[in-house]
């Protein structure tokens, strides 16, 4: 008798992919959507391959026990299957393929959602014309295909140009703009934000966002691009299947737009200002995916040679903290560069090294961005220098105790706008209107022995109502 064994999982660290205990943001997302929506998502065998390769190994598991049977099969037979230590993870892997309609709740049967049955079959075995997994373009030779290493420059550049823009805004620098589109993604996914309509600058939300890998950060922006589909009057289904269709082509290759419904023209200029498409002109009738594109349901790394990729020597890390809080960063990256420089005063540069110190400006700097202590320290730990490694703990006790220091220094102290009230005639009428502002809830400041206490300013026109009708009955 078969038995499924629940195994940790070594396929990748990227904190986006599907592991034993998380399941994918998108995943995540496309649970919460409608069983139509879901069924019409399922008609296209590329979305169905692409969503498969999202889930969690188990559920991964569950669906290819299934896929090529023809037959419901009993819960007990399938429970049979588990061992003791695996009830629990099947019983949510079922419910996770119970939310996403794979596999519909049922006390007496189990199989797979035809729909989804059918179109996955049809991408593991081949066949049909839908052009599912999109339609290359035959090489006349006056269009070549592109070179894989211009594709990796080209996403790159997009890419960085957005990053480099979020961490070097409200420093007088003035780089590189991303498109009114990319701007408005970024402000709607809170990552950065305009104070009383003064120029973008990156917020707390916005500086975790850059700890992150490329493959989580490009979801959480397109997870926020189909949240704003309704809005944009874009068809959801076709949004997410255009995406996941991408994810499945080939690196290298051309593919025509024909075939293409008016949604997802609409989406190439998207894609092409965030780096996941390029096109040779913004009318032209093909385009080529680029890694960032074509790895977006996999583990493999979305760009060859970026900050925090998974490759070379910026993903072993690149910084070294000594107890003096000097720092000495082994990088040329300037990407890297102008993240440091959010809470680091930088004070010399070389071709290949950047020496500064962590001051208490520097560190008040990003805590007024919105920028926490707590940011600030996990970005040194997850970019600390191989040496740095070696330490236990890894970074100076001293300077996460100072940097945590300054931020309570910061914190210390809160202003707050409200009314002060004072001079009461007696100790009766002052305990009368205090009872009133505390059943109001407005009181944050109270001194009996003063009789006098704080409001809060929305309160203020009730108090003022309030006096003013008991000094009015007092004068009758």
């Amino acid at each position: 008798m078969p038995s499924i064994t629940i195994k940790a999982t070594t396929e990748s660290k990227d904190t986006n992919a599907a592991t034993d205990d998380v399941s994918h943001s998108l995943i995540t997302f496309l649970q919460s959507q409608s069983q139509n929506m879901l069924t019409r998502l399922y008609q296209k065998p590329s979305a169905c391959l692409s969503i498969f390769r999202l889930l969690r190994p188990l559920e991964r598991q569950i669906v290819m026990n299934l896929l090529w049977l023809d037959v419901q099969i009993p819960p007990s037979t399938m429970a049979a299957w588990v061992t003791r230590e695996g009830k629990k993870p099947y019983q949510d892997a079922l419910s996770t393929l119970s939310r996403l309609h794979i596999l519909p709740p049922s006390v007496t049967k189990h199989a797979l959602n035809p729909t989804f049955k059918s179109s996955m079959r049809q991408a593991i075995t081949g066949g049909g014309t839908s052009g599912s997994f999109g339609v290359l373009t035959e090489n006349d030779g006056k269009h070549p295909p592109p070179e894989v290493e211009a594709l990796d420059a080209y996403a790159l550049e997009r890419w960085e140009t957005i990053l480099y823009y979020m961490v070097s805004s409200g420093t007088g620098q003035f780089p590189a703009k991303p498109s009114a589109g990319v701007l408005y993604l970024l402000q709607r996914s809170e990552l950065m934000s305009s104070v009383r309509g003064n120029a973008l600058q990156i917020t707390s939300t916005g500086f975790q966002f850059l700890l992150h890998p490329p493959h989580v950060q490009l979801w959480e922006l397109l997870l926020q691009y189909l949240q704003m589909a309704e809005e944009r009057q874009m068809d959801l289904v076709e949004v997410i299947s255009f995406l996941l269709m991408l994810s499945t082509t080939e690196l290298g290759k051309d593919y025509s737009t024909e075939n293409l419904s008016a949604t997802q023209k609409a989406m190439l200029e998207d894609l092409r200002d965030y780096g996941l498409i390029k096109q040779r002109t913004a009318t032209s009738r093909r385009f080529s995916p680029t890694r960032l594109a074509t790895t977006l349901t996999s583990s493999s790394p979305p760009l060859p040679t970026s900050a925090g990729s998974g490759d070379g020597s910026h993903a072993q890390g690149f910084i070294v903290l000594e107890t003096n809080y000097r720092l000495y960063a082994y990088t040329d990256n300037p990407l890297q560069i102008a993240v440091l420089n959010l809470f680091v005063t930088l004070k010399s540069r070389f071709p290949n090294l950047v020496i500064g110190a962590i001051t208490r400006e520097s560190v008040k700097k990003a805590l007024v961005s919105g920028i926490t202590a707590d940011q600030i320290i996990s970005y040194l730990i997850t970019h600390a220098h191989p040496q740095m490694r070696r330490n236990k703990p890894l970074l100076p006790v001293t300077v996460q105790d100072q940097v945590r220091l300054w931020e309570l220094e910061k914190n210390r102290m809160k202003s707050q706008e409200g009314y002060l009230y004072t001079a009461f005639a007696s100790q009766a009428d002052y305990e009368y209107v205090l009872n009133y502002a505390k059943q109001l809830d407005v009181v944050l400041w109270e001194n009996a022995s003063r009789r006098c206490f704080f409001g809060r300013l929305e309160g203020h026109a009730n108090i003022r109502g309030f006096i003013e009708r008991r000094q009015t009955a007092g004068n009758a």
